[in-house]
């Protein structure tokens, strides 16, 4: 896999500075706040990058990327990736929805996203690692976000159809799991919003 950092922003903007040294900055400063918009459940086992808004959307910005290759391949616009802890706080897998082009319903953004980086790894848990993903995750995703021991999930916008952390079930603030995964909402939400609308209303003409 490429660090982020070498890999060319799609949406370059003041703020798309090398991610590696805006979360060592943070990191070095002893901010650990993590942002939210509306919504964020338990606590988390592990200690991974801490967040700050501004990062959390740089980082989206390459799901959105993902998010838009899928369009291109005609699926839904989902787009997901993965950054590992630090020090460099590099980006350790990158996917799309495939699950029309691959036959597997199981082959969403996030799914996808965990494999490439446990196979990366070695390992089957994710310890300290961040998944950003442009669309609230369903409950299959979320359930493997718990057994990959995820540190935090990012999301842009909410699925009120499929949703399973805040829309239609919270399944990462079940009382009982052994691991709990931090969730941080609304992150470029908009974008993620006009994008899935926009494919969907593609469809139905």
């Amino acid at each position: 896999m490429t660090a982020l950092a070498s890999i060319p922003d799609p949406s370059p903007s003041p703020r798309s500075r090398d991610a590696r040294s805006v979360h060592r900055s943070v990191h070095e400063a002893g901010h650990t706040d993590v942002y939210t918009d509306g919504h964020s459940d338990g606590h988390s086992d592990d200690e991974g990058p801490p967040a700050r808004l501004e990062d959390d959307e740089l980082y989206m910005r390459f799901a959105l990327a993902e998010a838009h290759e899928a369009a291109r391949e005609d699926e839904v616009p989902i787009g997901a990736i993965i950054v590992g802890p630090g020090p460099d706080f590099e980006v350790i897998a990158r996917a799309h929805n495939t699950p029309r082009g691959a036959c597997d319903p199981t082959a969403h953004a996030e799914i996808l996203a965990i494999r490439a980086a446990t196979g990366r790894s070695g390992y089957q848990r994710l310890d300290g690692c961040t998944l950003y993903t442009t669309v609230e995750p369903c409950f299959m995703c979320a359930g493997a976000l718990v057994h990959a021991r995820l540190h935090r999930v990012v999301f842009g916008t909410r699925d009120p159809k499929f949703g399973g952390t805040v829309s239609l079930g919270t399944v990462l603030a079940t009382e009982g799991l052994n691991h709990r995964v931090l969730q941080t909402e609304g992150v470029l939400a908009e974008e993620a919003r006009t994008l899935l609308r926009g494919f969907f209303r593609a469809k139905r003409k």
